[in-house]
């Protein structure tokens, strides 16, 4: 039997939507006829790629919810919403997570501390969301799915969860010292074996899972960084945000059906070395 990468009529979830990851999958997943919930705490950002998707998609092909994966409630809502909508989820995209940027507009944000001196509230707080909230929205997700009879799950881990930072790429030159923070680390490290985790608990009951590893997505970086990964990156550049689009239709297709518990690397051979 053939399964060709195909997500037409899928119904997806993706946390995190409004975000450059979020963003890129949810327009390339509506392009292919998908059912797309776009999920996000930050309803700000939500307004302009709202009225952006009214002008090209139909608006019965997607949905805005605002989630906070913290919060069982309010991830219970977004799969009873998602339901009421489209009559079931067949894909969730864990994408949400706090990230310590190191592009134009988010690098100023980066808390500059050494290891033995980073704040334990943002650890606590990256722990809260990026650890415990992906737990949570799994959850809600798999009770939905068990009640359907399957469904699929695409986590978003990091190269951070599979190799350290090479903190050297952090290093611009200018007389300051630039560290990629522990919290990302910590809390995004447990996803490869979440996945393993969910994927060998419910693989006889129609539920896979897997985890794709995307890294450095350019975003109007300064030339200093882009110089800098472009040094410590076999491929020797950073990654488009279209790049990400057939791992992502991939997984989140039938294509894979034979995959669950799988670390898909997108990382330009970053961690091949």
């Amino acid at each position: 039997m053939e399964h060709p990468i195909d997500i037409n009529n899928k119904v997806i979830l993706i946390t995190g939507a409004f975000g450059l990851i979020g963003k890129t999958i949810s327009v390339a997943f509506l392009k292919q006829g998908a059912k797309v919930v776009l999920a996000d705490i930050n309803d700000a950002l939500g307004q302009q790629l709202r009225s952006e998707l009214e002008a090209e998609f139909s608006a019965d092909s997607f949905l805005f919810q605002h989630l906070d994966i913290t919060s069982e409630g309010s991830c219970a809502r977004a799969v009873a919403d998602t339901v009421n909508t489209f009559g079931r989820l067949d894909v969730l995209v864990n994408n949400a997570a706090i990230d310590a940027k190191f592009d134009k507009g988010g690098s100023e944000k980066v808390n500059q501390s050494r290891f033995e001196f980073y704040p334990v509230d943002l650890l606590r707080k990256s722990v809260e969301v990026n650890l415990t909230g992906t737990v949570i929205m799994t959850q809600q997700a798999c009770r939905q799915m068990l009640a359907q009879g399957g469904g699929n799950i695409v986590n978003v881990a990091s190269t951070y969860s599979m190799v350290a930072p090479n903190q050297s790429l952090y290093d611009f030159g200018e007389g300051v010292k630039n560290f990629k923070p522990i919290d990302y680390i910590a809390s995004k490290s447990f996803i490869p074996n979440f996945t393993r985790y969910v994927a060998t608990f419910y693989a006889k009951e129609g539920i896979r899972c897997n985890a794709i590893v995307p890294h450095a997505i350019f975003n109007n970086h300064d030339e200093a960084f882009t110089q800098n990964f472009a040094k410590l990156s076999p491929m020797g550049r950073m990654c488009d945000r279209q790049e990400l689009v057939g791992p992502f239709l991939f997984l989140a297709s039938e294509a894979s059906s034979y995959m669950t518990g799988s670390v898909l690397t997108v990382d330009g051979g970053w961690t091949a070395w």
